[in-house]
């Protein structure tokens, strides 16, 4: 059986379904629970040609009509062009309300289906079947959805559920071992953020999660989903509570942006979470030994702790001003007060955030 957590919205709650080899059985759910009557899949094309066919045919098998869409795989395809081009032809197929989107792959994917999804014809259903780890334990959940612009990420987009989740854990082995260090720390994140007895299960469990024990895996993605699933119940727009999952994203975005995303977005988390630390520690907001011990877990899980030295810091800087978290010119930064507790703030000197864009 799978495990299966709610997201609370009122009318617009959904599950989210956890099991191994679960894409097989997605068609015969959705023709159970009737929410479109006929699917198109948005896929990059490695992800397309990798998983495309088993979920087409668990949905024509469930008697729904199917096709699929891929584009370029990349962060590079997340952009305003793309979303055009997909809007066109789901036009030429002449999808209607009655239709439904399903994002097959990761944060890119689920992001631009997302929007797509909202967009199209002023909104159709859309599902979420996440393929890599960060996807699986975050952005897939929650409804945030969009785009990048040269200005900075995601900065165009919209809040818009799925009606459903399924997470396949069985697709984790295909994964580069980046994109699954890129997944971890995103996992941290939940721990630092929320849940102390979670970021020791995660010391504890460590060679068990970078192996891929099953038991283990599905324990630590059904942990960080439920995590999601109370802060987006509690705060869906993040207008105060959900705020807190951007911890290590701030200076992680910037960070991947000033890269011109050759730093994936997990790698990027993990830099920023070090980042973040050192701001708190240097304002006297958490412990040098708690914040040692988190930077230590990232360290044990093979992340990237430290700004490449290639990297333009006022470029970074840049970022950081554009960033969506920004609110009238002052950068808010999510920063721990100990191992599963943090506070948002603005109140981190330019002086503080040089010093730690320069590692010190």
């Amino acid at each position: 059986m799978p495990h299966i957590l709610q997201v609370g919205l009122g009318d617009r709650s959904y599950p989210i379904y956890i099991d191994d080899g679960i894409m097989a059985t997605i068609g015969a759910d959705l023709a159970r629970r009737q929410i479109a009557k006929r699917f198109v899949v948005i896929a990059d094309d490695l992800v397309a040609r990798l998983y495309g066919s088993t979920l087409l045919r668990s949905l024509r098998d469930a008697g729904i009509a199917a096709e699929i869409l891929s584009f370029p795989q990349g962060e590079a395809s997340k952009n305003l062009q793309v979303f055009a081009d997909l809007s066109s032809r789901l036009a030429q197929m002449g999808i209607d309300r009655k239709d439904g989107l399903i994002a097959l792959g990761g944060g890119v994917t689920g992001d631009l289906t997302g929007f797509l999804a909202a967009s199209y014809l002023r909104g159709v259903p859309f599902i979420q079947v996440p393929t890599t780890l960060l996807s699986q334990v975050d952005s897939s959940v929650g409804g945030k959805t969009g785009v990048d612009i040269p200005e900075g990420k995601n900065l165009v987009g919209a809040f818009y559920q799925p009606k459903a989740v399924y997470i396949d854990t069985a697709v984790l082995t295909t994964l580069p071992l980046q994109e699954l260090l890129g997944g971890l720390a995103e996992v941290i994140k939940y721990g630092v953020i929320r849940d102390y007895d979670f970021f020791v299960f995660l010391e504890r469990h460590l060679d068990k999660l970078l192996c891929l024990d099953r038991e283990s895996i599905q324990e630590m993605i059904s942990t960080c989903c439920r995590i999601k699933a109370e802060v987006v119940a509690a705060d869906e727009r993040e207008s105060d509570l959900r705020r807190i999952l951007n911890f290590g994203h701030t200076i992680g975005h910037a960070v991947e942006a000033a890269s011109d995303f050759t730093i994936i977005h997990g790698l990027a988390v993990a830099i920023g979470m070090v980042a973040a630390l050192r701001l708190a520690v240097a304002n006297e907001l958490c412990k040098k030994q708690d914040a040692g011990r988190v930077a230590a877990l990232i360290n044990a899980f093979g992340l990237p702790t430290e700004i490449p030295t290639h990297l333009d810091r006022d470029r970074i800087k840049k970022y950081l001003l554009s960033d969506k978290k920004t609110v009238a010119g002052s950068v808010f930064y999510v920063l721990p007060t100990g191992i599963g507790t943090v506070m948002i703030t603005n109140e981190v000197s330019e002086s503080q955030v040089d010093a730690v864009l320069r590692g010190r």
